[in-house]
C-alpha cells in the first residue's frame, strides 16, 4: 500500500479531531475501507491519527496492514504500542510474538503490562500471567482485577480471595467478580458474606449474587434477595425466572413471567423449556407466539418441546419455519430435528441435515454424530450408518453401543457380534448397554450357547452389574430357541423382581411355540404389572378364545370397562412429498386417495390368494366370526400404508412404513427384525417396516 508523505502535528487541530472520531467510528461499523480514505485525505495527521486506523485494522481482521502502518510511522507513543499488542494478541497462536512485541516496548506503562497479564488469561496461560503480574512495577485497580479474573477462571478460588485481600483498592467490579467466583464453585455462604460487607453495591453485584443462589438451586435465597433488591434490570428477572424454570418450579417462574416488566428473549427461552418439560405445550407455545424477537435459543426451544412431547410433526413444522425465517439451526435445533426424522423415518430431511452438518464444525461433535447415526438407523439405513460410523475418529462407547444395538435390532446378529469384537481390539470397554446389543445378537442370529457364554462371564468376571435389560435379553434369547422352560426358570432365579419386559419377552416365546399355558401366566402377570396397558388385556383375552373360554373373555372385558382401558387403535404413517400420510386400521374412507388403496389391496390379495396366501387369525382372535377377522387382518393401518405407498413410490425404491404400536402379526414376517422384548405387547417407540417397491412382491 503506498501513502502520501506523513505529515504529523504534535497537537491536534480540530480538523485532525473530527478525522480522528471518524476513522474510529468506521472501523468499529467494519467499514474499514471508508476509514482509510478519511485517513488518506488527512492533510495533517496526529500520533492518535495512525493508531485508530491500527486499531481499525486489528478490528476488521488485517493484522498485516496494521502492522506495516505502524512500521511506517514518523512518530510512535506508548499507546501506538498498546494498540499494536492488544492487535497481536487477538490472533490464534500468538502468544509469543505478543511476548516478543511487549518485550519490545521501549517504556511499557501500566496498560501495557495490564494488556499482556491480559492475553495471557484469555489464553489460558494463568500461570505465567501470575508471574508477569509478580513483576510489574506498578498496578492499577484494572491490573489487580484482571489478575483476580485469571485465577477464578483457573478455578483457583482461595488463591483469588488472598489476592482479593491484598488488594490496596477495591472497586465494585472486584468485588463482584470475587461474589460470582464464590458462586460458580458453590461456595454462596462465602460469596454472601462478601456480599453483605461491600461498601457499594450496583445492579450488576445484586444480580450476581441473585444469580449465584439460582444457579446453585437456592431459589428462596435467590428469591427473598429480589424482593429487597432496590432495582432490577433485565438481566436479574431473567435470573430468577430461569432459576425456577430449570429448578422444575415452573408455576413459580410463571407467575414471575407474568409481572415481568420487559421480558427478555433469554426469559422467554427459559420458560419455553420450562413450559415443555412439564407437558405444557400450549402455554409454551403462547410464550413462542408472544415473542417480540426471536433468536435460534427460542427456535431450538420450540421444536425441541414439541419433539420431547411426541409432536414430531409439529416439531417438523416448526423446523421448517424457521429454516423460511433465515436461522441457521444450531446444536439443539439439529439434534431435535435429527430425532424426529429418526421417530418418523424421515430420510429425506435427515439427509438435507446430514449435508447442512458437513458443511459445517458440527459434524466433529459426537453427540451430533450419534444422532444422525440413529437417523441412518431408524430410517433402516445400515450401511449409510456404517459409513457415518466409520468417518468419525473420536467414536465413544454409545456410538459403538449405536452400531451393535443397530445391527442386532435389524436380525443381522453375526454383524453385531463383529462390531463387539472390533470394538474390544480398539481397547474401547463395554458397558452395560454393551452387553445388550451383544446378547440381542446373539438372539438373532441363534447363538444360544455364545450367549450364554457371555452373559455368565458378565457376572463371574465381574464386567458389568447384571441389570434387569439383560435377563430380558436372556429370556429372550432362550425363548426364541424354543427353551421355554429355561426361561421360566431363569425369571424364578433372578435376584430382582420380573417386569413388564421380562414377562413380555417370555410371552413372545410362547406365541411363537404355542405355548398357551406359560402364555396364561405371562399375559396375568402383564396385566397386573401395567393395569392401564389395553394391549395386555388383548392378548389375554385372545389367549382364552383361543381356548374357547368366552366366559373368561367376557369377564376380562368388564373388568376393562371397570378400569376404562380401551385399546389405542394402530396408526401407521408413511412420507411422501415431504408431507405425512396417517393410516387407522380399518379406516381409510377419509383420505383423498380411499378408491385407488381399496384397488390396490383388491388387485394385491387376489394375486397373493393365487400365490397360495391365506391370512392367519391365530393371534386377532375374538368372538367374532371368520369374516370379520379377515376383514381386521385385511385392512391393518400399515397394509394401508403399504398400499399407498406401492401407488406413490417409485418403483424399486424402499417404502418407510412407520408404527405408533407393536409389531403386527399381520405383517411381521416383512418386518426389520426389532427385538421381541422390545416390542411385544408395550407401546413402544414406532417402528419401522421396510419394502423395497416391486409391485404386488413387496408384499407377499
Amino acid at each position: 500500500m503506498r501513502f502520501p508523505p506523513l505529515r504529523l502535528r504534535a497537537t491536534a487541530t480540530p480538523a485532525i479531531l473530527r478525522s480522528n472520531s471518524l476513522i474510529h467510528r468506521y472501523g468499529r461499523l467494519g467499514r474499514i475501507e471508508e476509514a482509510e480514505k478519511v485517513f488518506h485525505a488527512m492533510p495533517e495527521r496526529d500520533v492518535v491519527s495512525f493508531n485508530s486506523l491500527i486499531a481499525s485494522y486489528f478490528l476488521n481482521h488485517q493484522p498485516l496492514l496494521a502492522r506495516h502502518l505502524f512500521d511506517r510511522m514518523p512518530l510512535r507513543d506508548t499507546s501506538s504500542y498498546n494498540a499494536m499488542l492488544s492487535g497481536i494478541l487477538r490472533s490464534r497462536g500468538c502468544l509469543p510474538k505478543a511476548r516478543a512485541f511487549f518485550d519490545s516496548i521501549p517504556h511499557p506503562n501500566v496498560v501495557s503490562w495490564t494488556t499482556m497479564v491480559r492475553g495471557y488469561i484469555q489464553h489460558g496461560r494463568v500461570a505465567e500471567a501470575e508471574e508477569l503480574f509478580l513483576c510489574m512495577p506498578e498496578r492499577s485497580v484494572v491490573s489487580w482485577t484482571v489478575m483476580l479474573g485469571g485465577l477464578i477462571q483457573d478455578d483457583r478460588i482461595d488463591d483469588a480471595r488472598r489476592l482479593f485481600d491484598q488488594m490496596p483498592e477495591k472497586d465494585v467490579v472486584a468485588w463482584t467478580a470475587m461474589i460470582s467466583g464464590y458462586c460458580t464453585v458453590g461456595r454462596t455462604t462465602d460469596a454472601r458474606e462478601l456480599f453483605d460487607n461491600m461498601p457499594k453495591r450496583n445492579v450488576i453485584s445484586w444480580t450476581a449474587m441473585i444469580s449465584g443462589y439460582a444457579q446453585n438451586l437456592q431459589l428462596d435465597l435467590a428469591r427473598k434477595l429480589f424482593e429487597v433488591m432496590p432495582e432490577r434490570n433485565d438481566v436479574t428477572w431473567t435470573a430468577i425466572i430461569t432459576g425456577y424454570a430449570q429448578s422444575n418450579r415452573v408455576k413459580e417462574a410463571a407467575t414471575l413471567f407474568q409481572v415481568m416488566p420487559e421480558k427478555s428473549v433469554v426469559a422467554c427461552n427459559a420458560m419455553i423449556l420450562g413450559f415443555g418439560q412439564h407437558g405444557m405445550v400450549r402455554e409454551a407455545k403462547k410464550v413462542f407466539d408472544e415473542m417480540v424477537e426471536r433468536d435460534d435459543g427460542a427456535w431450538s426451544a420450540i421444536v425441541k418441546i414439541f419433539e420431547q412431547n411426541g409432536l414430531q410433526v409439529e416439531a417438523l413444522a416448526y423446523f421448517r419455519c424457521m429454516q423460511m425465517n433465515g436461522i441457521r439451526p444450531n446444536f439443539a435445533s439439529i439434534v431435535s430435528v435429527l430425532v424426529v426424522c429418526s421417530s418418523l423415518a424421515i430420510l429425506n430431511l435427515g439427509r438435507e441435515v446430514h449435508a447442512a452438518l458437513v458443511r459445517s464444525h458440527f459434524s466433529e461433535d459426537v453427540f451430533i454424530v450419534s444422532a444422525l447415526l440413529t437417523m441412518y438407523v431408524k430410517c433402516g439405513e445400515l450401511d449409510k450408518a456404517k459409513i457415518v460410523f466409520d468417518n468419525f475418529d473420536r467414536k465413544d462407547v454409545v456410538m459403538w453401543n449405536s452400531m451393535i444395538t443397530a445391527y442386532a435390532q435389524h436380525g443381522l446378529g453375526e454383524k453385531a457380534l463383529s462390531v463387539f469384537d472390533d470394538m474390544r481390539v480398539v481397547g474401547m470397554v463395554p458397558d452395560e448397554i454393551t452387553y445388550i446389543g451383544v446378547l440381542l445378537a446373539c438372539s438373532y442370529a441363534g447363538k444360544v450357547k455364545e450367549g450364554q457364554e457371555i452373559f455368565q462371564s458378565m457376572s463371574s468376571e465381574h464386567l458389568v452389574e447384571l441389570r434387569i435389560e439383560h435377563y430380558s435379553c436372556m429370556i429372550d434369547l432362550l425363548g426364541r430357541s424354543g427353551r421355554v422352560i429355561e426361561a421360566v426358570n431363569l425369571i424364578k432365579e433372578m435376584p430382582m423382581e420380573a417386569d413388564a419386559v421380562v414377562w413380555g419377552a417370555l410371552l413372545g416365546a410362547c406365541r411363537t411355540h404355542r405355548n398357551a399355558e406359560i402364555a396364561e401366566v405371562a399375559a396375568k402377570k402383564l396385566v397386573h404389572l401395567e393395569p392401564g396397558n389395553a394391549g395386555h388385556y388383548v392378548l389375554l383375552s385372545n389367549i382364552y378364545a383361543s381356548s374357547g373360554r368366552w366366559e373368561d373373555v367376557a369377564d376380562l372385558r368388564k373388568v376393562m370397562s371397570s378400569r376404562n382401558v380401551s385399546k389405542s387403535p394402530g396408526c401407521s404413517w408413511i412420507e411422501f412429498n415431504k408431507k405425512m400420510h396417517m393410516f387407522t386400521s380399518g379406516d381409510v374412507s377419509a383420505d383423498p386417495e380411499y378408491a385407488a388403496i381399496m384397488n390396490k389391496l383388491e388387485h394385491l390379495d387376489a394375486e397373493m390368494k393365487t400365490a397360495g396366501y391365506s391370512p392367519d387369525g391365530a393371534f386377532a382372535l375374538h368372538d367374532v366370526d371368520e369374516e370379520e377377522k379377515a376383514h381386521n387382518l385385511r385392512y391393518h393401518s400399515e397394509r394401508l400404508a403399504v398400499a399407498f405407498g406401492i401407488l406413490k413410490i417409485p418403483e424399486g425404491l424402499p417404502i418407510r412404513v412407520m408404527k405408533n404400536l407393536r409389531v403386527s402379526d399381520a405383517v411381521k414376517t416383512t418386518h426389520t427384525g426389532y427385538p421381541s422384548f422390545f416390542g411385544h405387547l408395550r407401546p413402544v417407540s414406532p417402528v419401522l417396516f421396510l419394502f423395497k417397491n416391486e409391485a404386488a412382491a413387496g408384499v407377499k
